[in-house]
């Protein structure tokens, strides 16, 4: 998990919790994670280190309400601003992502323009023509000259083919990587992988894809998802929202690792291959991809 995001996250809200200033959203993991315009992992991080340290409380039915903290008791450190000191750039690039991945599941075909999109995020221009630049190199967007952006379209045959050279390279991976495993990262990314079914708790961790692409030492693998990950991985995090689709996933995680840890690599391949596969399957059940498709 990105630390940048969980610190940014955590440091908006201590800021408001601290102050008594309202609360621009509801204490839901769905409303602060699409607030921030992130995943609800590291959401679910923040609001259990914020209940450990008594800045929210968490009721029985696992509702979390915010608790009313007296001036004279107010965080000092936050009293020297005005508001939190967050890493903007992060931010501003991760709600453009997830306003990308939205306008993709709803087939939109109108350019982007610059100036109406930067108006979006009250940003200049310039600003916004740079996040497009480094999104298009990840595969989000495509630039047209004289006519704006074109967001990538999420057609079904091309999750499709993605994800079919997707199983084949990363199966490789894997196999290259296994020389290079540390069972005690192997444990951390499954103790990471959680499938309570409490939703706080509930936790899931995609690092373990990265972990063999990048120790494979084949460029060529690696340069397939540098080029093309990008996009469908935001896009895969996206319908994760959904609790009952991150419990599953998480489980495959789990699946995987603790094959590789007892170094049973014939069935770490075959949960892979599983997970893998199952990537296509809750994007075609999400609400939004149905809705893209019934209406083609």
């Amino acid at each position: 998990m990105n630390l940048k995001i969980t610190d940014n996250i955590k440091e908006g809200l201590l800021f408001q919790l601290s102050n008594n200033v309202e609360l621009p959203f509801e204490l839901t993991l769905n409303a602060i994670a699409t607030h921030y315009a992130v995943s609800i992992t590291p959401v679910r991080q923040v609001l259990l280190e914020l209940v450990n340290e008594g800045f929210l409380t968490r009721k029985k039915n696992g509702r979390i309400e915010r608790k009313t903290i007296p001036a004279t008791a107010q965080t000092t450190n936050f009293q020297k601003s005005t508001k939190p000191n967050i890493d903007s750039n992060l931010r501003l690039e991760n709600e453009v992502i997830h306003y990308v991945v939205q306008l993709s599941l709803k087939n939109h075909t109108d350019y982007l323009r610059e100036e109406a999109t930067a108006k979006l995020f009250s940003i200049g221009r310039t600003i916004m023509r740079q996040i497009l630049s480094r999104l298009e190199g990840a595969g989000f967007v495509k630039h047209v000259a004289r006519c704006g952006w074109l967001v990538t379209q999420l057609r079904e045959k091309d999750v499709s083919d993605y994800l079919e050279i997707r199983e084949i390279l990363e199966l490789k991976a894997m196999k290259l990587s296994q020389p290079y495993f540390d069972s005690n990262e192997l444990t951390r990314l499954l103790n990471e992988n959680i499938t309570s079914d409490d939703p706080l708790l509930l936790s899931l961790n995609n690092d373990l894809h990265n972990y063999w692409i990048n120790r494979c030492d084949n460029k060529y693998i690696q340069d397939f998802f540098n080029r093309h990950g990008n996009f469908y991985s935001a896009v895969f995090d996206y319908v994760s929202l959904e609790e009952k689709v991150m419990r599953e996933m998480a489980q495959e995680h789990r699946d995987i690792l603790e094959a590789l840890i007892n170094q049973d690599h014939p069935k770490a391949e075959k949960a892979l291959i599983k997970h893998i596969r199952d990537q296509k399957l809750n994007l075609m059940n999400h609400a939004a991809f149905k809705k893209l498709h019934e209406n083609s």
